[in-house]
């Protein structure tokens, strides 16, 4: 039976996490909604960023090494999403100000795709 997730990372995003996680313990991701940076992942030390009741655990990231990186995002926002599989990735560039990776050269970024028809099931959206 296959395994269904809300939220994926690339290789590359992984390998980033487990450097950052060495250095700053601990992370998570919140999905920006606009705003100040856009629309990026922003990635911050557990405990920086405080979630509510109004956010949305969409999954945990597998970076490996026995570490997982939560990954929130705003329950308003959701709802726009919910029919979408999102992938943490990372590429060249400066990141945000406010999250962990802006030092590195390197970005996060979200790629998006629609949902198949196992998932929508899996997940009650039909």
């Amino acid at each position: 039976m296959p395994e269904f997730h809300r939220v994926d990372v690339s290789q590359e995003a992984a390998a980033l996490l487990r450097a950052l996680t060495a250095q700053h313990g601990p992370l998570m991701f919140h999905q920006s909604g606009g705003c100040c940076d856009g629309s990026a992942p922003m990635c911050y030390p557990v405990g920086m960023f405080l979630t509510g009741s109004g956010d949305v655990l969409l999954g945990d990231l597998d970076i490996g090494l026995d570490d997982t990186v939560p990954v929130y995002m705003s329950e308003s926002q959701f709802e726009y999403w919910k029919y979408t599989h999102l992938t943490i990735d990372v590429v060249d560039g400066r990141g945000s100000g406010f999250s962990v990776e802006s030092p590195t050269g390197k970005r996060f970024l979200t790629r998006s795709r629609m949902l198949d028809q196992a998932e929508l099931e899996h997940f009650a959206l039909t």
